[in-house]
Formats: structure tokens, sequence, C-alpha cells
């Protein structure tokens, strides 16, 4: 009796929009009070009449409330009081049995309701007694009352209700979980992208603002021996800081990009101004893009922690086809503890999108630090590195 119902469970709709189908589908159905409300307005006395028509209307509007207020909880993922639930189910059949004298035997009609409202409001075990019970009911009153032998049918309109009120209810749980699914996904995207911008302010920032701490360091240390260095040095500062602001925005606009070959150059500079002699490719090789990007936030990752942490004296920077390495002389980040961190972090988040591995870690065999990242074997060969 509630297979329209459908409809109204599909969570794209508009909130109000189902607000306004919910009463309706709930409401359409009390058209089959119909044949009750019919033998209450046909009694002779008037006080059968007025009894009879005003427990069926109490019936229909406690039905139509009930059913909304479980439906609204199913939508709100909160579960439904089994004490209210058995309330609600108590006081509806009071109202159909307090009409009795009004509507004699039509009164079983009711039970029809009854039971879709106990499979919509309980679990499935309970909910199986009170269908069982509101379908043995009548036959049993027929056997009791025999004026009331024609309401046999009703066992097949309470077996038939409960069986499409059983589907509904199914559809509700699963379309709210649907929902729930979803704003689970919407929540991890949100949180996702926040921590891609947060990674990629930090990786740039980061490198960035190390360099021109560095260079504005020396610049101060110059300014009496060389001032003509020093100025150099300061505009090198200016122009860091200009292409950080432009860096910035190209992260909050997501059209930035990291290429390895600008990072390397980046790279040669950062290294001069901190004093650290610098072995890097005069050439790199071509590179798919994602790689190239990936390579170029290495180098920049790499660099910044030897300027930052290692205090080196020597940098070196390798790149093939299929990984690229920075190692230094000095004593890694190890000596800051969870510095480094975020940007480590980013740059494995990178790497995994392409399998790479990322090691981290003492040189072997010698003092330094080392930061390589390597994509699986023969990749460079099937990319025709």
């Amino acid at each position: 009796m509630f297979t329209v119902a459908l409809p109204a469970e599909r969570a794209q709709q508009p909130v109000t929009h189902w607000r306004v189908t919910g009463w309706l589908l709930a409401a359409v159905w009390l058209f089959f009070l119909n044949i009750p409300l019919l033998a209450a307005l046909h009694q002779a006395e008037v006080w059968r009449r007025v009894l009879g028509a005003a427990t069926l209307v109490a019936f229909g509007v406690l039905y139509v409330l009930v059913f909304q207020w479980a439906r609204a909880r199913r939508q709100a993922h909160r579960g439904i009081p089994l004490g209210r639930a058995w309330t609600a189910l108590a006081v509806l059949l009071g109202l159909g049995l307090a009409g009795i004298p009004g509507t004699g035997g039509d009164w079983l009609t009711t039970l029809v309701f009854v039971a879709a409202a106990a499979v919509f409001l309980l679990p499935t075990r309970e909910a199986m007694a009170v269908v069982i019970l509101a379908a043995l009911a009548p036959p049993v009153t027929a056997m009791l009352v025999p004026a009331w032998k024609s309401e046999g049918t009703v066992v097949f309109a309470v077996v038939l209700a409960s069986f499409a009120m059983f589907g509904v209810t199914r559809l509700a749980q699963r379309n709210a979980e649907l929902q729930a699914a979803q704003q689970e996904i919407r929540r991890l995207a949100v949180a996702e992208e926040r921590a891609r911008t947060a990674r990629d302010l930090h990786d740039i920032l980061g490198h960035s603002l190390t360099v021109v701490a560095v260079k504005a360091e020396l610049a101060g240390r110059l300014l009496d021996l060389d001032p003509a260095r020093a100025a150099t040095e300061i505009a090198d500062v200016e122009r860091l800081a200009r292409q950080a602001l432009a860096d910035v925005r190209g992260t909050v606009g997501a059209y930035r990009g990291v290429s390895l070959a600008a990072e390397l150059a980046g790279a040669r500079s950062a290294l001069a101004a901190a004093g650290i002699a610098a072995e890097l490719p005069e050439h790199v090789p071509p590179l798919p893009a994602e790689r190239d990007e990936l390579f170029g936030w290495t180098v920049r990752e790499g660099v910044t922690n030897v300027v930052r942490h290692s205090g080196a004296r020597r940098c070196e920077i390798r790149v093939d086809p299929a990984a690229v390495e920075v190692r230094d002389d000095g004593r890694g980040p190890a000596a800051e503890p969870g510095v480094a961190g975020h940007g480590l972090v980013g740059l494995r988040e990178r790497a995994r999108r392409l399998d790479a591995t990322v090691t981290v870690g003492r040189r072997p065999g010698g003092r330094g630090f080392l930061l390589r990242v390597a994509l699986p074997a023969g990749a460079g060969e099937r990319d025709g590195g």
C-alpha cells in the first residue's frame, strides 16, 4: 500500500520538495479509510456517526504524524525509540477499537495501517509479530462476531501492505546509508584539498623563505665588506620574495607548476648563497610531465633541508630517467626532529601517485644525508628515457 512512497526517499531531491512529498505520500493512502468512514456516516444514530468519524479522523492524523516523525528520524540518521514506537502503535490500535460502535466490522481496515506502521517503526522481529497478529485478527473476530465475516479480505491487505512497507523501509535505510556515505566523501574531499593546499604552501614557502633568510643574512655580513655584492643579494631577496608571492597566488588558483630544470636553477642559487659547494647536473633527461614535477619537488625539498638543517659544506644532486637523489656531507635534518616532516609527508604523497619510493636517511658508508626518489624498475625504459 506504500509502494508509491519510494520516490520520497531519493536523496537528491531538495529538502522543501521532500517535506511536501512526504506529507502527500503519508496522506494519500488514507483514502482507503473511506470504507469505515462510509459505514460510520450511514449509522442511524447520531452519536455513532460522530464517534466513528471522529476516531477515523484522529486515526488518520496520527498515522500521518507518526509516518513523518519516523521518516524524519531516518533521514537524520537517528534511531527510532522503541518505547515511542510501541506507544504510537498502541494509540493507533486504540483509536481503531474506539470507533467500533460507529464503524462496526469495518474498523478492521485500520489494522492494515497498524501493520504497515509496525514494519516502518519496529525492528524486524517485533514488526513480524505485529503483522501476524493483525493478519489473524479478521478470521478470529469473524468467528466471534458473525456479522464481521465479510472482513476476511483484510488479511490479504494486511500482508500486502506489510510487504510493501518492508520494501520502503529497506530502501529508506539504504538511502540513509548512501547519504551518510556521500557526506563522508564530501568531508574527506574537503580534508584532502585542505591537506594538499597546506602541503603545497609549506613546500613553496619553506623553500623560498629559507633562501630569503640565507641571502638576507649574507647581505647583512657583506654590507660593510662588499656593498656591491650585498646589493646583489638584496636584489635576489626581492626577486625571491616576489616569486614566492606569485607561487602562493598560483597555488590558491591551482595554476602553479614545478619543473625539475627550474628547481635545479633555484637550488644552484640557494646553495651558493648558503656557502655550500654544489654539484648539479648540467643537463636533465627528457621526462614525462608528472615525473618532471615529482623530481622538481624532490630537489626543492632536498635542497631546503640541506640549507636549513644539514650544516653541510657540499651538496650533490643526481638525476637519471628513473630517479633523483640529493645528498650532502652534513648532519642532516635529524638535528631538528620534526622540522622537515611536513615536506617529506607531502613528497611521499606525490611519489605514491607514481608508485615511486622515497628513501630518507644517512648516506651509506659515510657522513651526510640522503634523499632519493626512485620509480619502479624499468620505468625509465618504458618512457624512452
